[in-house]
C-alpha cells in the first residue's frame, strides 16, 4: 500500500523497497565504507543461521546463479561445509564467468561444482535456492525449471535467498518459481514478498540485517509500505471519555435485493469498527429481511422515489457505502452518483464500481469529495485501462481518478469465528435462563446436536476438560439426580460447535 507518512512517522519495519531502491541502498552502503564482500558475507551468514536454526545437519544442495545471489550461495556452502554438513554445489554457468564478490567467494570453495540439472538434487535433504534474485525480468531457463520441478516432485524443503528464483521483486509475479519453505531477504522486504503469488511462494519470510546503514535507506524516496497497524495506528481516531454515539460518526449504507448478505455484513462491520450510528437504506420489499437480522443497525425502507434524497439531505450522515449486493444496473449507478454528489466521504465497492465499466473519466468527474474504491482484479480491469502489476496499476488508477484505490486480492483474513451464533441455535436452548436449569437445558440439547453453545458454557459442561464430574457439588432441590445419572453425565462429552 502507499501512504503519505513522512519523516519520523515512517514505520521502518513496514517499508518496502523496490529492486532499484535496494540496489541503490547497496551502492550507498559500499560508498559509505562497507565493502561489498562484507555485505555478501553477512547475507550468506544470515541464511546459514536460518538453516541451522531449523534443520539438523543433512545433505544439502546449493544452487548458485551467475550474479550476487550466486555469491551468497557460495558463502552458504562454505559455512555449512566448515561445520560438517555434506554440501553439493551446482552453478548456472561457469565459475570463470563470475564477476566481483561472487567470483571471490566462488574461488574460496574447495569442493566440486556441478551444472544445474535435476541430477544434482539426488541424495539431498535440503535445497538452497541462490540462483536468481529479485531483479529477474525474463522466464526461467529450461534447466532451472526442470531442476526446481524435480525439487517440488520430491517434496524437498527449500530455503530461498532474497526471493524464490522466478519471483519478480517489484510485482510478486511468478515466471516459473517453485515453492520455498523459507525466504531470507535483506534490509527490507520488497513488494514481491507481499504481493501474490510471490507472498505464498516465499513461505516464511525472514528479514536479515546485513550491515546496510540506516542513512543509506533513509536517503531513498520510499513510498510503499506493507499494510500493518504500525502504518496507520497513529491516524486511527480514538474515542474520548466525553464522547457519545453522535460524536463517532453516522454511516449510511445502501443495501440491495435479493442479494442481501454482503450489505448486512458491511453494516455490521461499520458498527464494529467504531461508527457511533449505522443506518442501512434498503428497498421496501427487503425491509423485513434486513430488519430481522440486524439488531443495532437501523434499517430505513426506500418505498418512494424521494426517500433516498431525503436521507442524503440529512447532514448528520457522515460517510456512505454503496456496492455490496447492489446489482449492476442503472439504479445502482444513479445512487452512486447521488452519493458522490454530496461531497461527503464515499466508499465504492463491488457493483458500484462495475456500473462504471469503461467509464473511468465519468467516474473521476463525479467524485467531488473523499472517495475510496476497493475493486478486485476483475472490477479493476472493467473500469481502468492501465498496464503493469497490481501496485503500479493501482497507482495509475488513483492518479486517473485523483482518489484512493485499493486493489483487493486473495488475502488471508484474520477474522475470528463468533463465539455464539444465535441465529443457528433453537429457542429451546434456554440461553436467557440462569442457574442449574439453564445448564441442564444446554447440556440436554447439546447432546442432541441442536446447535452451538457459547464457549464458556461448553467448557463448564465438559467434564473431561474440567477433570471432574459434570456437577461440581451434589445438586440440591428438585433437580437432584441419582448417582447413576450423574456418572452417566460425567462420561458424556459435549460436542463442539459445528
Amino acid at each position: 500500500m502507499t501512504n503519505g507518512l513522512t519523516g519520523d512517522a515512517r514505520p521502518t519495519q513496514s517499508e518496502l523497497l523496490s529492486v532499484a531502491q535496494m540496489t541503490a541502498a547497496d551502492r550507498a552502503a559500499i560508498a559509505a565504507g562497507t565493502p561489498g564482500s562484507i555485505l555478501m558475507q553477512n547475507a550468506g551468514s544470515a541464511v546459514v543461521r536460518e538453516i541451522t536454526r531449523r534443520w539438523s545437519p543433512r545433505p544439502v544442495t546449493v544452487l548458485c546463479g551467475p550474479g550476487n545471489n550466486g555469491g551468497d550461495g557460495f558463502v552458504v556452502a562454505i559455512a555449512l561445509a566448515d561445520t560438517g554438513w555434506p554440501v553439493r554445489v551446482a552453478l548456472l554457468g561457469r565459475r570463470e564467468e563470475l564477476r566481483g564478490d561472487a567470483r571471490l567467494y566462488a574461488g574460496r570453495w574447495n569442493g566440486g561444482v556441478d551444472a544445474v540439472t535435476p541430477a544434482v538434487i539426488e541424495g539431498a535433504s535440503l535445497v538452497v535456492d541462490a540462483l536468481l534474485g529479485s531483479g529477474l525480468s525474463r522466464p526461467l531457463d529450461p534447466q532451472i525449471l526442470a531442476t526446481m520441478a524435480a525439487v517440488a516432485q520430491r517434496g524437498l524443503p527449500v530455503i530461498a535467498v532474497d526471493v524464490p528464483s522466478g519471483v519478480m521483486g517489484d510485482t510478486g509475479e511468478s515466471l516459473g518459481a517453485a515453492q520455498a519453505t523459507c525466504t531470507v531477504t535483506f534490509a527490507r522486504k520488497k513488494p514481491g514478498h507481499v504481493l501474490l503469488p510471490g507472498r505464498d511462494l516465499c513461505g516464511e519470510i525472514v528479514v536479515a540485517d546485513i550491515g546496510i546503514p540506516a542513512a543509506a535507506i533513509e536517503s531513498l524516496s520510499i513510498d510503499t509500505w506493507e499494510n500493518d497497524p504500525r502504518v496507520w495506528r497513529a491516524e486511527l481516531p480514538r474515542t474520548k471519555s466525553s464522547g457519545n454515539k453522535y460524536t463517532r460518526g453516522h454511516a449510511l449504507l445502501c443495501g440491495g435485493y435479493p442479494m442481501t448478505g454482503a450489505a448486512r455484513m458491511a453494516a455490521r462491520a461499520a458498527a464494529r469498527i467504531g461508527a457511533g450510528l449505522t443506518t442501512i437504506a434498503v428497498p421496501g420489499v427487503a425491509f423485513s429481511v434486513y430488519a430481522a437480522s440486524l439488531t443495532s443497525i437501523m434499517v430505513q425502507p426506500l418505498n418512494q422515489a424521494g426517500d433516498l434524497a431525503r436521507l442524503l439531505s440529512d447532514s448528520r450522515y457522515t460517510a456512505f457505502l454503496i456496492g455490496p449486493g447492489a446489482g449492476v444496473n442503472d439504479a445502482t449507478r444513479a445512487t452512486a452518483l447521488e452519493f458522490l454528489a454530496t461531497t461527503r466521504p464515499v466508499l465504492l465497492d463491488a457493483d458500484a464500481i462495475t456500473v462504471f465499466a469503461s467509464k473511468a473519466a465519468e467516474l473521476a468527474q463525479a467524485i467531488r469529495g473523499p472517495c475510496v474504491m476497493t475493486p478486485h482484479d476483475g472490477e479493476f480491469a472493467r473500469v481502468f485501462d492501465v498496464q503493469g502489476g497490481k501496485l503500479a496499476g493501482a497507482r495509475a488508477a488513483a492518479r486517473q481518478s485523483d482518489h484512493r484505490v485499493e486493489r483487493s486480492g486473495h488475502r488471508r483474513c484474520g477474522s475470528r469465528r463468533p463465539r455464539h451464533r444465535q441465529h443457528q441455535c433453537p429457542r429451546q436452548l434456554g440461553h436467557r435462563r440462569f442457574g442449574r436449569r439453564s445448564r441442564r437445558l444446554d447440556f440436554r440439547f447439546a447432546r442432541a446436536g441442536h446447535g452451538c453453545l457459547p464457549r464458556s458454557r461448553r467448557r463448564r459442561l465438559d467434564p473431561r476438560r474440567r477433570g471432574r464430574r459434570l456437577w461440581s457439588r451434589p445438586p440440591r432441590g428438585r433437580f437432584t439426580r441419582s448417582r447413576a445419572h450423574r456418572a452417566a453425565a460425567a462420561r458424556t462429552r459435549v460436542s463442539p460447535c459445528p
